[in-house]
């Protein structure tokens, strides 16, 4: 998971949990390649043949960029985090990581200065996710692409996890323990989206959905993992969801 401290300082409990370096900073590798493929595939027109600057905001420890630096080659990828701890370590994986906030300042780039925005598993650790599609349409050029990636509410097996009255997967009551749910990692998840909510969501923020795509999430137990991947057919029950829209 990348880091949600783009957004700008949160209230002090958030940032001290936030700057910890035992937080995980780092999207799974098959949901990050997943997204570059998606964003090469949208960049491999005629008309995007010059180099395009890519954005990605949360970047976290880099290596969602770096996962995707392969696929766009002679493209500018840079890395924008709020937490210091997060940008010492993507400065080891990615030339150009930056210090940027979402809200308050704004991102430290020009309006419709940039091609492409990277946003994985951000969204879902926002206070305020409307101010954050805002400053990322900002910067955005008009048609200019965002990849956004997010936990799934109604993943396949949320859905049976609710009809036996146990708190889903991706969802926490807690900065300091797990409650009521499977898993052993606290990530600070204060929303989640379900397909349709993200749409709508990403859709009333200015932008045009162009396509939604499933992914596997790496915490899914071993003998449950070839159920997951099949999944991903049908994003509104996969795992983990990737939206790809353009700013209008």
């Amino acid at each position: 998971m990348t880091t949600p401290t783009t957004t700008g300082p949160p209230p002090r409990e958030l940032r001290d949990f936030y700057e910890n370096p035992a937080v995980p900073v780092a999207s799974g590798t098959p949901r990050s390649l997943r997204q570059a493929r998606m964003l090469a595939r949208a960049l491999n027109g005629p008309a995007t043949a010059s180099p395009q600057t890519i954005l990605d905001i949360g970047c976290g420890d880099g290596t969602a960029a770096a996962t995707a630096a392969p696929l766009l080659p002679g493209h500018r990828v840079i890395g924008v985090d709020w937490s210091q701890d997060a940008l010492r370590r993507a400065r080891t994986r990615i030339p150009y990581a930056v210090r940027g906030e979402l809200t308050g300042g704004g991102l430290p780039f020009a309006s419709g200065s940039a091609d492409a925005v990277l946003f994985s598993e951000v969204i879902e650790h926002l206070v305020d996710p409307d101010a954050a599609l805002d400053e990322i349409r900002r910067i955005l050029r008009p048609g200019g692409h965002l990849m956004l990636s997010t936990p799934n509410l109604a993943a396949w097996y949320n859905r049976g996890l609710l009809l036996a009255g146990v708190q889903p997967v991706f969802s926490e009551v807690s900065l300091r323990g797990i409650h009521g749910r499977p898993g052993k990692e606290v990530v600070g998840h204060l929303r989640l989206y379900t397909a349709r909510a993200l749409r709508e969501f990403v859709a009333a923020s200015g932008f045009t959905v162009e396509r939604l795509e499933g992914a596997p999430f790496h915490g899914v137990p071993r003998p449950l993992r070839p159920l997951d991947r099949l999944a991903c057919a049908r994003p509104q029950l996969a795992s983990i969801l990737l939206l790809h829209a353009r700013r209008t």
